[in-house]
């Protein structure tokens, strides 16, 4: 069985870790900076197994040494959104933190696949690749299959259907600017085009946008974390037991889609390895346009953190 550690025992971290426990995917180790709190989960999700009906080990630490050996590694430390606050704004406080824990998984754990969940992902990403130095296909970014989960469900919840009939492709950065692909969006294998007006699916591509902060806005004192950390689970399900699953994730791009160096959602095949292939959709000209404008949005963001290596605050 293969070693999976989370990074952060939060909301998300410490239900992503119950999510893989419950796929019984590997042996978990979860680490965070706050003394008892990941040893007193761990403990708890332990007790629940007779339950729960997984057979995996689960243990709390304080000390990133634990995560030695890992094959996937998943980055869900940093502080959270709050009403009103961009991802972007998160960026000098949780890049700090992905630095000093790129270092620790190049020590610790020198082959394994990293998961970024952090925000503002997409960058976080590019710290985490910067800093481990890592091939790229080995740093991958949640956020494609969470806003793709997200435009599901609004999908099936107008529609009246089972969400798991929905399928669909979401590209672009994790924010506001992502890039719902309609068109390869379907029902059962119905275009959902032909199901629901356009007026319907545009309003509903407009809410996938702004499903994160609507969960903020009604939590006020954190973020959404169920779904990450389903998206996440999802994403090292596929690595660990090298499903080569065909998922939208945010990846390094090198020419792909007109882009260099940047992260950005696009489909990709996710296995052992990591990112085993990226693929190239055909885009019509506004989509390529609203991509162009999310892959400008996370550009900005880099702008960004590149300022802070400049000026040795990284």
């Amino acid at each position: 069985m293969g070693k999976i550690s989370v990074i952060g025992a939060g909301n998300v971290g410490a239900t992503a870790v119950y999510y893989i426990a419950e796929r019984n995917l590997g042996d978990i180790v979860m680490v965070d900076i706050v003394e008892g709190v990941p040893q007193s989960k761990g403990l708890d999700f332990l007790h629940s197994s007779p339950l729960r009906q997984y057979s995996v080990q689960i243990f709390g630490t304080n000390n990133l040494k634990e995560i030695a050996g890992s094959d996937v590694v998943i980055f869900t430390a940093g502080i959270a959104r709050k009403p009103g606050m961009d991802r972007m704004d998160l960026l000098k406080t949780n890049a700090r933190i992905a630095q000093s824990t790129a270092r620790a998984i190049v020590r610790y754990a020198p082959d394994a696949v990293v998961v970024t969940v952090t925000n503002p992902l997409d960058v976080i990403a590019m710290v985490l690749l910067r800093e481990t130095g890592f091939d790229a296909g080995r740093i991958v970014g949640m956020a494609g299959v969470l806003d793709s989960t997200r435009f599901r469900y609004f999908i099936a919840e107008k529609l009246g259907v089972w969400p798991g009939d929905v399928r669909a492709m979401v590209l672009g950065g994790h924010g506001d600017s992502m890039v719902p692909l309609t068109r390869y969006t379907s029902v059962g294998g119905f275009a959902v085009h032909e199901l629901l007006d356009t007026a319907t699916v545009d309003a509903i591509v407009e809410k996938t946008r702004k499903g994160g902060a609507e969960v903020i806005n009604y939590l006020k004192t954190g973020s959404a974390y169920y779904a990450p950390a389903a998206s996440a689970a999802k994403m090292v399900e596929s690595i660990v037991r090298n499903e080569r699953r065909l998922l939208p994730a945010s990846v390094y791009l090198n020419g792909e889609y007109g882009y260099d160096n940047i992260f950005l959602g696009v489909p990709v095949i996710l296995g052992k390895t990591g990112v085993e292939k990226i693929l190239e959709l055909e885009l019509t000209d506004a989509e390529k346009i609203a991509l162009d404008r999310s892959a400008l949005a996370v550009q900005n963001g880099v702008q960004t953190l590149d300022s802070l290596y400049e000026e040795k605050i990284l």
